[in-house]
């Protein structure tokens, strides 16, 4: 059968199947079996009776535990549900969400008037006082001068919604033709003249458009995090979010010099491994710090030049529940540089905390608010964490114990215990795939030489709900297109012609496309070109005068097209204008090819 002729006949099948109700109690009642531990039988009897929010609130110490396994078992048994969304609490959570925000955004109030009046604050004594003074001088050695040039060749455009653009529609080509929103204090920075100096193609269409387009400032909004809340975010005017995503990268460049890459995670959980294992190294969780950034601590902190550009391109005001709002806080998640400040701030001060203990300074590392440091600086962290207005969680911070978590690594005594989360409804054959696999994965991080037969049943069990014809059998690290399996279960076609590897099918979900041939595509098509290339030079010069001229013919368009959408480095025909569609996928069977087939090992 030829590979489309299978894939036509697989989706139809994907398609029409249903997976039955009765399939998520018993996977768990399966899966908590199988760990056959306390804890796992605890959760087993709230979720059969209906306790969700007794199950929601399960918390688990470290401390209480004897050995690595029977903490592993029983960490996996309270995480398993922890991010269910199908539980059943009696409250809001958006509320609950809300409720904690404004919490915060009061703390944030607090620290302000204190930093008003910092000579009479009764933390601001002792070594408070020196830390704080490392601290600035700190942040200014990593931040160094502001350069304007920089700052307008850095931005970009995020990947969700602003006030003006909803995120199903937010692609960069829809910015560009469409963005038109920026606060009052952004604008009277940066004005029309200036964006078109500085960007003169997109400058003229701004212009057409009829910016500015003034906004009072961002929206609080919420989305999903776990089983007790949901997470609220600030959807940003447009304009400010193409400035703030400028002055996050440039501090995330600077970071990279001092060893602090926010690209990746890797040092974040190189150092929780270490900290499980000799308890030198102590993993820190803050709660809510990106709305724990109050005004007065950025401005005490920043160099003049850097708080006064970054407070243009923050929101002063924003709308919660449709109420107007002045903001104590300098900025929140949403924002394009939070990411970024925050983990400078945590940075400077976890570095002159070590320094000041005269500890090891190359055990630091900061990544948001995941902080690593010398076990032994932990308290002067939080005693400097809590004059900032910020606050430790205790839950989650570990210096005391074998265990440690950070960036999604969790460690104990150096072993990977890293659980599975079943976030959704047990509803498709895809989300079987993913389920399943998880568990597999779990079984093999749970075994020095193949996977933890006490989770086979599991496993089994979700590969005997759907029909014979729709269990691919892919190989593991190529997603979840499929059930991943050993080379021997999967018995996958050698490929041929020469070719090392092996052929297999797996279900994957492209983000569906529209054409667009809009003057935002064209922008967006030559933003992604590489800063100095003849090519690049040539479209600018090219769009400049075709712009001049007026509308663009059919004829100037694909030529212009077919040198803004080159890859990089390349001189090739151009790709089609394809724009990929935010949220919207399509499945699809695609036969790919594993250049080598990892095994997992046997269920031992």
């Amino acid at each position: 059968m030829s590979s489309k002729k299978f894939g036509s006949k697989f989706l139809k099948g994907l398609v029409t199947y249903r997976v039955t109700e009765g399939i998520l109690p018993s996977v768990c009642e399966e899966f908590l079996s199988s760990l056959d531990c306390p804890r796992a039988l605890t959760v087993l009897m709230l979720y059969r009776n209906g306790e969700h929010e007794q199950l929601a609130k399960l918390e688990i110490n470290p401390l209480n535990y004897r050995d690595m396994a029977e903490f592993r078992d029983a960490y996996a048994a309270t995480k398993f549900l922890s991010k269910f969304k199908g539980l059943s609490l009696s409250y809001d959570l958006d509320e609950v969400a809300l409720t904690k925000f404004q919490e915060f955004e009061i703390l944030c109030g607090q620290t302000n008037l204190r930093f008003k009046h910092l000579q009479r604050d009764p933390k601001f004594s002792g070594r408070v006082v020196w830390l704080h003074s490392a601290v600035i001088r700190k942040i200014e050695r990593v931040l160094g001068e502001f350069s304007s040039e920089e700052f307008f060749s850095q931005p970009d455009w995020g990947p969700g919604a602003s006030t003006m653009i909803k995120r199903r529609e937010a692609s960069p080509a829809r910015k560009f033709q469409c963005e038109t929103g920026v606060t009052r204090d952004l604008n009277d920075l940066i004005p029309l003249p200036i964006l078109r100096a500085a960007y003169p193609l997109w400058g003229k269409h701004l212009e057409e458009m009829g910016y500015p387009t003034l906004q009072i400032g961002n929206k609080v909004i919420t989305v999903p995090k776990d089983a007790t809340t949901n997470r609220v975010i600030a959807v940003e005017p447009g304009i400010n979010l193409w400035f703030q995503k400028a002055v996050g990268n440039m501090i995330g460049r600077r970071l990279r010099r001092c060893g602090i890459d926010l690209r990746y995670q890797s040092k974040n959980q190189r150092l929780a491994y270490k900290g499980s294992l000799s308890n030198l190294i102590a993993s820190i969780d803050l709660s809510s710090a990106s709305d724990s950034i109050s005004r007065a601590v950025v401005e005490e902190l920043l160099p003049p030049r850097w708080y006064s550009i970054m407070d243009s391109c923050r929101s002063h005001y924003g709308s919660q529940s449709g109420q107007p709002v002045l903001w104590n806080k300098f900025s929140s998640m949403g924002n394009g540089f939070t990411f970024q400040l925050e983990s400078l701030i945590f940075f400077a001060v976890a570095f002159c905390c070590t320094e000041y203990l005269n500890q090891d300074v190359s055990l630091v590392s900061a990544y948001g608010d995941d902080v690593l440091l010398p076990s032994v600086c932990f308290e002067l962290f939080q005693e400097m964490m809590d004059f900032y207005g910020f606050r430790v969680n205790g839950k989650k911070s570990h210096h005391d114990s074998p265990f440690r978590e950070s960036c999604g690594a969790h460690y104990y005594l150096g072993v990977d215990v890293k659980p599975i989360y079943l976030k959704d409804k047990v509803e498709s054959v895809l989300s079987i795939y993913r389920l399943a696999n998880a568990i597999r994965r779990l079984a093999h991080r749970r075994s020095n030489y193949g996977c933890d037969a006490r989770l086979r049943r599991t496993f089994e069990l979700l590969v005997q709900k759907i029909p014979s014809a729709l269990r691919l059998r892919i190989p593991d690290g190529y997603g979840d297109g499929g059930f991943i399996a050993n080379l021997d279960e999967a018995t996958p076609s050698r490929a041929r012609d020469g070719i090392e590897g092996y052929h297999y099918y797996c279900v994957t979900e492209p983000g569906k496309t529209r054409y667009d041939d809009t003057d935002g595509y064209l922008l967006a098509a030559l933003w992604k070109l590489p800063e100095v290339t003849v090519e690049r030079q040539q479209t600018l010069a090219a769009h400049q005068l075709l712009l001049a001229k007026g509308n663009l013919s059919r004829e100037s368009r694909a030529r212009l097209q077919a040198i803004a959408s080159l890859p990089r480095g390349h001189s090739q025909t151009a790709q089609s204008n394809k724009i990929t569609m935010t949220g919207r996928t399509r499945l699809r069977v695609a036969k790919s090819l594993a250049q080598q087939w990892f095994d997992l090992g046997p269920w031992i």
